[in-house]
C-alpha cells in the first residue's frame, strides 16, 4: 500500500469496497501515527499550534492494551459560543494497525450533525465517505506541520510551533 501526504495510490482496489475501506483505514492509521508518533508517552490532552494555521486539538478518550480511542477537532467561534468541528472521535487498533471514525459530531455546518459507528449500522458508502474525509483531513494537518510530540515545546527553526497543555480542559461533545 502507497500512502501520501497528497493522495492515496489504490493499487487497483477500487473505491467504496470493503478492501478498499480496510486499505483506507491501514492510510488512517499511518497518517495518526505521523502526526501522533508516541501515543503511550503524550497527555491526555494536547493543542498542536502551527503560525497561520487553526490550533488542532488532540484528547485522549480511552486507552486500552489494543486499541486507543481519540478525539481531534479544532475550535471555532459564532454566535452561540465555541463549537467543535469537525470533532471526530477515532480508534486507533494497534494490533491490527487501522484507524476508523467511530463518531464525528459538527460536519458541514450543521451545529448538531452526527455519525457514531457505535450505535447506528451505517452503510460501507457512509463508512468510506467519514474515513475519506478523515485521510484527507489529516494529510492536510501533516501538510500544515502539525505534530503532537510532547518533548518539543519550544519553535523550532522557525518551523513549527507546538504547546503542550497537560492541564486542557475540553468538554465532552
Amino acid at each position: 500500500m502507497k500512502c501520501s501526504l497528497r493522495q492515496v495510490d489504490y493499487c487497483g482496489i477500487p473505491p467504496r469496497t470493503f478492501a478498499g475501506l480496510m486499505e483506507l483505514y491501514e492510510c488512517n492509521y499511518i497518517r495518526l501515527r505521523n502526526l501522533v508518533p508516541d501515543l503511550d508517552a503524550i497527555p491526555a490532552a494536547l493543542i498542536s499550534r502551527v503560525p497561520g494555521a487553526l490550533d488542532l486539538r488532540l484528547r485522549i478518550i480511552e486507552r486500552c492494551k489494543f486499541t486507543t480511542t481519540l478525539n481531534l477537532t479544532y475550535y471555532f467561534r459564532d454566535g452561540e459560543g465555541e463549537f467543535p468541528a469537525p470533532d471526530l472521535q477515532v480508534r486507533i487498533y494497534h494490533d491490527a494497525q487501522v484507524g476508523e471514525v467511530i463518531a464525528c459530531g459538527r460536519r458541514r455546518g450543521r451545529r448538531h450533525a452526527e455519525y457514531n459507528r457505535m450505535h447506528h449500522n451505517y452503510s460501507l458508502d457512509e463508512k468510506w465517505r467519514m474515513n475519506r474525509f478523515l485521510q484527507k483531513w489529516l494529510g492536510y494537518c501533516l501538510m500544515q506541520g502539525h505534530r503532537f510530540n510532547p518533548k518539543i515545546t519550544t519553535p523550532v527553526a522557525g518551523k513549527t510551533t507546538q504547546a503542550v497543555e497537560n492541564s486542557l480542559l475540553i468538554a465532552e461533545s
